[in-house]
């Protein structure tokens, strides 16, 4: 194994327990690794992850499964164009699907999103029709195979669209993705991809997993992900994430 000089991980069901927090085990090994001179970044689906994270012990953040990428005060952001995404936004709505449209920290939907989602802040509801913002990413609430079917046909060049193990469905840009987020952060910190160490447990971090110089996913990852990865770590309520990191990371320095 090469040297480990970044670690990148998934959030909800990897880093957190299923209870969406983060034991004081796992802080200290994060705490230990940076500083041991590592760099850490967390790599969600979620807009806002200092809602569940706690974010100051990261040095890089990807949110939106990569269309917003921090360091520190830098953001990059990849957005579906607000003209290619309307008329997707308005088809999806005529056949009654259940819409959020994230910019910018607010979220725009054709519903009530806190009834589901009530950590969410910002929340606005708008008509589609006359929306005039580009989209981080736009969510669908328990999409059906045959509504992805329908979204897939209605998708753009720039878009594509990831359905998580919830049923969540999640449109972004073609470049927002987390591996594409974990390169830009290596290129900047001058870290190969070989000397990164990546976690997760859903379809959206395979690419992550495949991109990185050891891909991990947790006990409780989807097979697909397991499959994909090179190991297997404990489970997320049992703070898998930080145990393979104290043995195979932090006892090596």
């Amino acid at each position: 194994m090469e040297q480990i000089r970044m670690i990148i991980t998934d959030l909800d069901d990897t880093l957190l327990h299923r209870d969406k927090t983060v034991s004081e085990y796992t802080k200290d090994v994060l705490m230990r690794c940076r500083k041991a001179g590592i760099r850490t970044v967390i790599a969600t689906g979620r807009g806002h992850p200092e809602v569940v994270a706690p974010v100051s012990l990261f040095d890089g953040i990807v949110a939106n499964n990569g269309a917003n990428i921090f360091d520190g005060d830098t953001e990059l952001r990849r957005c579906i164009p607000f003209m290619e995404a309307r008329p997707l936004l308005l088809a999806c709505h005529e056949r009654g699907m259940l819409l959020t449209s994230q910019f910018d920290g607010m979220h725009y939907s054709n519903f009530d999103v806190t009834k589901f989602w009530p950590d969410i802040i910002n929340p606005s509801i708008v008509d589609f029709a006359s929306h005039n913002l580009d989209s981080e990413k736009i969510c669908i609430d328990a999409i059906s195979p045959e509504d992805a079917e329908f979204v897939k046909q209605r998708l753009t060049g720039c878009m594509y669209l990831k359905v998580a193990r919830d049923g969540l469905g999640m449109i972004m840009h073609n470049k927002a993705t987390k591996s594409e987020a974990a390169a830009d952060l290596a290129e900047r910190w001058n870290i190969a991809h070989s000397d990164i160490a990546a976690f997760g447990d859903d379809l959206n971090d395979v690419d992550l997993l495949a991109y990185a110089g050891i891909g991990i996913a947790v006990d409780n990852a989807l097979d697909e992900v397991k499959a994909a990865a090179d190991q297997v770590c404990g489970d997320c309520d049992g703070d898998g994430v930080a145990k393979w990191l104290e043995e195979h990371v932090l006892h090596t320095i």
